[in-house]
């Protein structure tokens, strides 16, 4: 159970499945429901400081090299594109609903990006995200449920 755990977990933390993958793997590897939620939210709002970290610090030098610029470009573009009308009229709000949505390109990594691109003060950001992240568990985590219910029938 504790890999299983630990696992939902780094899954929670990837870009490339966040909590939406996390906890969905958890329940259905027999985790409790409660610690499941717990720790995937926990470790999904974690997202946020190790990228304002990245920016900070990271990116910085990164960005020298022509490779690095051209992909972070790239990326930056992909933020604006689909959170950046939101974010841009409706700035926290815009954000966290952004950040809600349980579809792919909508989680903490992309709305960190636009948090950062559209300059929103770092404590609201993070809050955006946070809240976003737990509503976004939130759904996850009840239609999991819910369709571990039906199979179980």
């Amino acid at each position: 159970m504790l890999l299983d755990l630990l696992t939902a977990m780094l899954w929670s933390i990837s870009p490339f499945g966040e909590a939406k993958v996390g906890i969905p793997y958890a329940l259905f590897k027999g985790v409790n429901i409660y610690l499941t939620f717990l720790c995937c939210f926990l470790s999904n709002v974690l997202v946020y400081p190790l990228m304002n970290f990245f920016f900070d610090v990271i990116n910085r030098y990164l960005l020298k090299w022509y490779y690095y610029k051209k992909a972070a470009i790239f990326i930056g573009r992909r933020a604006k594109a689909g959170a950046g009308k939101n974010v841009k009229k409706y700035g926290f709000w815009g954000l966290m609903i952004f950040v809600a949505l349980p579809f792919p390109g909508t989680g903490v990594y992309v709305g960190s990006i636009a948090g950062y691109l559209f300059g929103l003060e770092r404590k609201k950001a993070f809050f955006a995200n946070a809240v976003g992240i737990f509503i976004s568990c939130v759904i996850i985590w009840a239609a999991t449920l819910t369709a571990m219910q039906g199979f179980n029938n």
